[in-house]
């Protein structure tokens, strides 16, 4: 199972050069991992870039995928994944749903980087 997070969707939406390396690395539909607090960033992102209309068809897309709520456990992990590594919230959340999951995380965010199970792909990858 492999979590995407929202800097790696961004980067495969957009086509740019990192966008590309991450295409390598996606997970067919039954193992990729799409917490909640993605599709929200991914639709305030794409609704304010792109419009409605396509943020509706990427949240169609995710909910093909398996989808993880947002649920007590996950979210007393993220408490406690901000304090230990210094993440804001969101990134706790998505953090916490992959190790929930036992899901890898891809990710352009290089807070990330050192953490375990993480495949760091940096903005500069591409070229």
């Amino acid at each position: 199972m492999r979590l995407v997070d929202t800097s790696a969707w961004i980067e495969w939406l957009l086509g740019s050069s990192v966008g590309g390396v991450i295409a390598t690395r996606l997970p067919d539909r039954d193992l990729w991992l799409v917490p909640t607090i993605v599709q929200l960033e991914l639709s305030k992102w794409l609704t304010r870039e792109a419009g409605e209309d396509k943020a509706d068809q990427v949240i169609a897309f995710t909910e093909t995928c398996v989808v993880a709520d947002l649920d007590t456990d996950i979210a007393l992990s993220a408490s406690a994944l901000c304090t230990r590594h210094k993440l804001a919230t969101a990134d706790a959340i998505v953090y916490a749903t992959a190790l929930a999951h036992g899901a890898d995380l891809l990710t352009c965010d290089r807070h990330f980087e050192k953490l375990p199970g993480v495949h760091y792909v940096p903005k500069s990858a591409g070229g």
